[in-house]
């Protein structure tokens, strides 16, 4: 059962993608959305008896590589973690798969698609569930390859190519950090199975543990899209809407989240990298949120509040709260799964216009995806009660309770940020569906709600953005529950969800919910009651100023070009033509071809014929061996005797050899 959670996806992609032809793109749909449905309902399954029940499996198929002293098998890990985190995918894919069935009605290449889709889903269970981090490592580069195809899924389009490309070089930046981090792990623990590194860590020097988790953390950093390996994650917006909200829910950037909680026995005994993570999460959190505020493309808005959210996971992995992280990756994967395919059934039935400054007053015309936009917002600013209350408000206390320096510039930048957040959130909400229309009138003419086959993933994914945070909170979070066992490890100086919990002010728990509440206010009152003030504020030369500064990204994309990628490729051209075409072809295989063959020519030239020539090569060669044996009489040739019977020995085959041929 549990190997078919992953086997089933695996299998709908193969058929979709290789017998496309054959079955058609009706049969493309069943095949593939069948397998996720089936897949979905193991994994709840799995859920019960792992989860609930506390019993993981782990599933051996044998051995893959046994050399020496690294022995590799094919094994699967079905823990707590692997179950709570595999829901949020599956549940996810499988109503993106259904959704996409009318999104991509009209497009040639369906099964490709739908085939793309269940691979990367299969890639994401596969990582997920590995029982060492080889077999993990397989679904980490799986799922990267298939992110390149589906971001380049429109592949005649050039700026879904620059995208998908930028995409696959920032991952394999942070993949070769991530490799290089394997080696030293094997290095010291001789071994990359999870138990028996965890077992041995606590015994092991703090700075080799360091440094294997800063290594680690560069590949988390790349996939996660943290600062300052985060510029793919806007661009990878090219992509048809499915995959974005496929993407940026449940799969390719929640993998280094994932990485960063499996390695917790690692990090808990790393104080420097957890201080590091907390500073680089909460930087994170803020950049995006302020970038988020000016943007004018709808997916784009919402791609910064994700990576606003993954700062957020990221904070709560470097206080030591991986449950707390966990529970929030689960919550935003549906919410954030929501907004994405209400934005994609607003493009969709509006003329496929993205630009929020050319929309407006479609609340009369989509009223069920404003509902449904409005709830994922809603859960996305952690309005109380709403699935994301449970764990971003959560968060920010335990960052307060943790009472260091690190907790308090969590705490700070994330509460601004939940203030920012809620502001480009009701921003969103209001150019696209408050304020007076300024979109074109065939567009409205031609808008209408979307069929049954969207609603329906909308609404179920509505249900789980209100409930599942109320539902499961008290199983992951609360305090005394035992959900995870031993698959976090929080080291007992690092527990601080008593504090978080019973010794804060009330004004602090509700200072994140309060600046939120500030932040959509003023964003309604801005955008849809009194906008000349920001058309003002944009006449201004500081507020031109700051406008290019956000809207640009902090101007993060023209400091890599122009600095880090033009020096990388002047590097490249140097070492090039300098040294490869220079210095290792003169001392490689070619310059020692053409060195053998220029002294075969030479010696040749000295085959002259004449009789004379031949007697003086005799004569200096005999002067030669002569001074060769008695040397030691004249100079102190001990160091050099094995060299000088060497050269003795050849001077006698020359004076044997040679004159045969005369």
């Amino acid at each position: 059962m549990y190997l078919s959670i992953i086997i089933l996806p695996l299998l709908g992609s193969l058929v979709s993608g290789f017998l496309g032809r054959k079955i058609g793109v009706t049969g493309s749909h069943i095949i593939t959305c069948s397998s996720l449905i089936i897949s979905s309902l193991l994994m709840t399954i799995a859920f019960f008896e792992v989860g609930m029940c506390g019993s993981p499996v782990h599933i051996n198929l044998g051995s893959w590589i046994d050399s020496e002293l690294m022995t590799i098998s094919w094994e699967f890990y079905f823990d707590q973690l692997t179950v709570s985190l595999g829901l949020a995918v599956l549940y996810c894919s499988t109503l993106i798969h259904i959704y996409s069935i009318d999104y991509l009605s009209s497009d040639p290449h369906n099964q490709r698609f739908f085939s793309y889709l269940s691979a990367f889903t299969a890639g994401m269970l596969l990582l997920i569930s590995g029982g060492n981090l080889f077999i993990m490592f397989i679904g980490w580069e799986a799922i990267g390859v298939v992110s390149y195809l589906l971001i380049n899924y429109y592949f005649t389009r050039i700026q879904a190519n620059k995208a998908a490309i930028l995409a696959f070089t920032m991952n394999r930046t942070g993949d070769m950090l991530m490799s290089i981090g394997f080696v030293a792990i094997f290095a010291i623990f001789g071994s990359l199975n999870y138990s028996s590194i965890f077992s041995l860590v606590p015994y092991m020097n703090e700075t080799s543990i360091s440094i294997i988790a800063f290594l680690l953390l560069g590949g988390a950093l790349a996939k996660s899209a943290n600062i300052p390996l985060h510029s793919w994650l806007p661009g990878s917006m090219e992509a048809p809407t499915p995959v974005s909200a496929l993407l940026h829910a449940a799969t390719l950037v929640t993998a280094g989240i994932y990485l960063l909680i499996r390695i917790s026995p690692i990090l808990e005994y790393s104080p420097t990298i957890l201080l590091l993570i907390t500073v680089i999460g909460s930087t994170t959190a803020f950049f995006a949120a302020t970038c988020g505020l000016l943007q004018n493309d709808l997916k784009r808005i919402i791609a910064f509040s994700t990576i606003s959210q993954l700062g957020y996971m990221m904070m709560a992995i470097g206080l030591s709260q991986y449950n707390v992280a966990l529970m929030h990756t689960v919550n935003h994967a549906f919410f954030k799964a929501l907004l994405f395919l209400g934005a994609g059934a607003v493009i969709h039935s509006f003329a496929d216009q993205q630009d929020v400054r050319k929309m407006g007053g479609l609340i009369k015309f989509l009223p069920f995806i404003y509902s449904v936009m409005l709830v994922g917002s809603l859960s996305l600013l952690a309005t109380p009660y709403l699935t994301g209350f449970y764990s971003k408000d959560l968060i920010l206390e335990l960052a307060y309770g943790h009472y260091s320096f690190s907790g308090m510039y969590a705490f700070i930048l994330g509460s601004i940020t939940a203030g920012i957040t809620a502001f480009y959130s009701f921003r969103l909400i209001s150019l696209v569906f408050l304020t007076v229309p300024n979109g074109q009138k065939l567009a409205y003419l031609n808008t209408h709600e979307s069929n049954k086959v969207v609603i329906l993933p909308l609404f179920i994914l509505a249900l789980f953005s209100i409930f599942f945070g109320f539902v499961f909170s008290d199983l992951f979070v609360g305090i005394g529950s035992d959900f995870f066992g031993n698959s976090l490890f929080v080291h007992p100086n690092n527990v601080s969800i008593i504090e978080a919990e019973f010794s804060l002010n009330p004004f602090i728990k509700l200072l994140p919910a309060l600046l939120s509440f500030i932040g959509s206010i003023s964003a309604i009152l801005l955008y849809h009651i009194t906008p000349e003030f920001i058309i003002n504020l944009t006449n201004l030369s500081l507020g031109r100023t700051l406008y290019s500064f956000l809207n640009g990204k902090y101007y993060f994309d023209v400091i890599y070009n122009h600095y880090i990628i033009s020096a990388g490729l002047q590097l490249g051209y140097v070492i090039s033509k300098q040294i490869d075409r220079g210095a290792i072809e003169l001392l490689g295989p070619y310059g020692l071809a053409n060195s053998l063959t220029n002294t075969g020519l030479n010696i040749a030239k000295l085959d002259t014929g004449i009789i004379t020539t031949y007697s003086l090569y005799i004569t200096i060669g005999l002067l030669s061996l002569l001074f060769l044996i008695f040397a030691p009489v004249l100079i102190d040739t001990s160091m050099f005797s094995e060299i000088r019977l060497i050269i003795i020995y050849f001077a006698s085959l020359l004076l044997v050899f040679k004159p045969s041929k005369f």
